[in-house]
């Protein structure tokens, strides 16, 4: 993940943050199994607190008013939690796979969201800037 500036992080959008702790939740994940399959217990661990800790951040980010897919992510958050702390106690590298795996779907998904969103956004407004323009009158001037 590229170094982001306090300034830069104002100026994302909460999609675009959420995107960027999948990333960030990817990487550390990356990283811990590395560490364990190297024997670095205690550089793993560490990782995989903060594994734990963008979850959690994922989990409280969610709004809850826009229906049971916000109850389903909780939940699977709360599933991967509970599995990498056991993955950390156990320095099991598939339970962390299996975690790693879920959220690499989960971020895929959520950047393909985003581009529709994107997409679909940008035709309305084309779409919306090509009807002003069907009914604007142009007024010729000889200069």
């Amino acid at each position: 993940m590229e170094f982001l500036t306090k300034e830069l992080l104002y100026q994302q959008t909460p999609q675009q943050l959420t995107a960027f702790l999948y990333e960030a939740c990817i990487d550390n994940l990356k990283e811990a199994i590395t560490s364990i399959e190297k024997g670095s217990y205690t550089v793993a661990n560490s990782q995989l607190q903060k594994v734990n800790d963008i979850l959690e951040r994922l989990g409280v980010g969610l709004n809850y008013e826009s229906g049971i897919i916000a109850d389903q992510l909780d939940t699977l958050y709360n599933y991967m939690a509970n599995q990498v702390i056991i993955g950390n106690l156990n320095k099991d590298v598939p339970i962390l796979q299996e975690v790693l795996n879920m959220l690499e779907q989960l971020a895929s998904a959520w950047n393909e969201a985003m581009n529709m969103e994107n997409t679909s956004g940008q035709r309305e407004l084309h779409r919306k800037t090509s009807a002003y323009e069907k009914n604007v009158m142009v007024e010729k001037r000889d200069y």
